[in-house]
């Protein structure tokens, strides 16, 4: 039987001790060394111990970008504790039910951060002056030690949770215990990396940060994807990987600093998060070069599919409609609707080493979602002849319409072909049926309503093309995920519709 592997974060402390002074950390042009990231752990993981955190406890967090946002989570897990970086929806009471449903034993804010923190009974702490919270988590951490301590963690100790997005309500937590989470961001040595980190840590960020630095690379921190900033990085900071959710990576590569800026050093820009149409997927890796990688997954599986940069040829349009290979160590299987299995299309369930045990305080949804070892995504796949798997999209966002499948991904992809189309978004049911296509023009184009619902009409018929309602947006508004916000996206067209007259 194969011994589970040390928690990742001995590794992580072994790995800054051999090269302490190394920048690991860089902060809007400021260095962070091996030494001071491993003495600023130390000193919060005393902080933590004072305050009578330890194995079983939870460590909730309002994180920024930030070194003492890092250093406090690997303290927390030093001592055998778990952490969650909190997603952050925009809704104060949904905030309040999360920190009700994780029960935390530690609330920790920050003063870029503390209008995040609703109302809540749990302990919190500050780092950095925050009106209202006393307990100063960095001033403690200030008087404490930076000697090494012994690592107390174990590999079935609760170590991880991570946040959904909330799209649907209230956000579910997925769990992970140590073994599982060394599994999920142990990677290969590659000291040359340095990784752009500029999503929100509650996401698929806190991964990269944890598989750049134990793979011997640096992480440059910044606060959000702006399209002309993160082209800026790239060229500044000589970043070789960079991640970014669909809508993130077309605003950055149709940005025109792309011709202008010096992107050479980039290796892998990484896509996932939402399905890409395949015009746009062609349009990232012509304007980017041979740079663009795509993955399938989620916070409850991990990662299920890569296709790798040099899997995007131009000469292979084909490719650009698949997620890539299965990963190593990942298992596949499709469910058909009456529930049987079936060897290479349907509904995708996935067995890993990286998925999540189950979710924080969430019985009915676990089980629905994990079910004998498997997880149950709700999406639809198929893997083709040569072992490409194939996101189909959401099953409930999609529909069989005279025998072929109709999904918000194939209407993008339509749309973005109309001339005048730069990206569309397609929310697929408002009600009866009808589905809202925002959609956003090239500078100095303007919409026409008229040739986007031809355009469908052509493909799918009357049927899909009458439930379409076109919505012309300057920007599709995001979640803090980087995800297209349904929510502000069907409030918008109601507030329009309602404007215009409009049913």
């Amino acid at each position: 039987m194969t011994e589970d592997p040390r928690p990742y974060v001995e590794d992580l402390l072994e790995v800054l001790a051999a090269d302490p002074q190394r920048t690991v950390v860089r902060r809007e042009g400021v260095d962070t060394s091996a030494a001071e990231l491993a003495g600023a752990i130390h000193r919060y993981a005393r902080a933590l111990d004072e305050l009578g955190i330890g194995r079983g406890d939870l460590v909730a967090m309002y994180a920024p970008n930030r070194v003492e946002a890092l250093a406090v989570r690997y303290a927390t897990h030093v001592l055998g504790a778990a952490s969650v970086y909190l997603s952050a929806p925009p809704d104060p009471d949904i905030r309040a039910r999360m920190l009700v449903d994780y029960a935390p034993r530690l609330v920790v804010v920050f003063p870029e951060t503390r209008h995040l923190l609703p109302t809540t009974t749990a302990p919190v702490a500050a780092v950095g002056a925050v009106p209202g919270v006393g307990l100063r988590l960095d001033e403690l951490a200030a008087a404490a030690s930076d000697a090494p301590l012994a690592p107390r963690a174990r590999p079935d100790d609760l170590a991880v949770l991570v946040s959904s997005g909330g799209t649907t309500g209230v956000p579910k937590a997925s769990v992970r215990d140590f073994a599982t989470w060394t599994a999920a961001v142990t990677p290969p040595r590659r000291p040359e990396r340095r990784q752009l980190a500029d999503g929100a840590l509650a996401y698929l960020t806190q991964i990269l940060v944890d598989q750049t630095l134990l793979g011997g690379g640096t992480v440059v921190l910044a606060d959000g994807v702006v399209a002309d900033e993160v082209l800026a990085a790239i060229e500044a900071e000589r970043i070789t990987d960079l991640f970014l959710v669909e809508p993130q990576l077309f605003e950055v590569m149709d940005h025109p600093d792309v011709e202008r800026r010096d992107l050479s050093s980039l290796r892998a820009v990484t896509h996932i998060g939402a399905s890409a149409a395949p015009t746009l997927r062609m349009r990232a890796r012509a304007r980017l070069g041979p740079v663009v990688a795509h993955t399938y997954g989620a916070s409850e599986m991990g990662i299920v599919s890569a296709l790798r940069p040099e899997e995007h040829d131009l000469h292979h349009p084909d490719l650009f409609t698949c997620a890539g290979h299965v990963v190593p160590g990942v298992e596949v299987r499709f469910r058909l609707p009456d529930g049987s299995l079936h060897p290479s299309e349907g509904s995708i369930e996935v067995r890993s080493p990286q998925m999540a045990q189950g979710y924080r305080n969430r019985p009915d949804e676990q089980a629905d979602h994990f079910v004998d070892g498997w997880y149950r995504s709700g999406d639809l796949g198929r893997l083709d002849d040569e072992g490409y798997l194939h996101f189909l999209g959401r099953g409930v966002d999609s529909e069989v319409v005279g025998g072929v499948l109709v999904t918000p991904t194939t209407l993008q992809d339509v749309l973005c072909r109309v001339p005048a189309v730069r990206y569309a978004v397609v929310v697929p049911v408002l009600s009866d049926g009808v589905r809202l296509a925002a959609v956003v023009p090239w500078p100095g184009a303007e919409v026409d309503d008229e040739a986007c619902v031809a355009a469908v009409r052509a493909e799918y018929g009357d049927g899909v093309a009458d439930s379409l309602r076109v919505l012309a947006v300057d920007r599709v508004p995001l979640t803090e995920q980087g995800k297209p916000d349904r929510r502000a996206l069907l409030e918008l067209f109601r507030t329009t519709a309602s404007s215009a007259g409009r049913p």
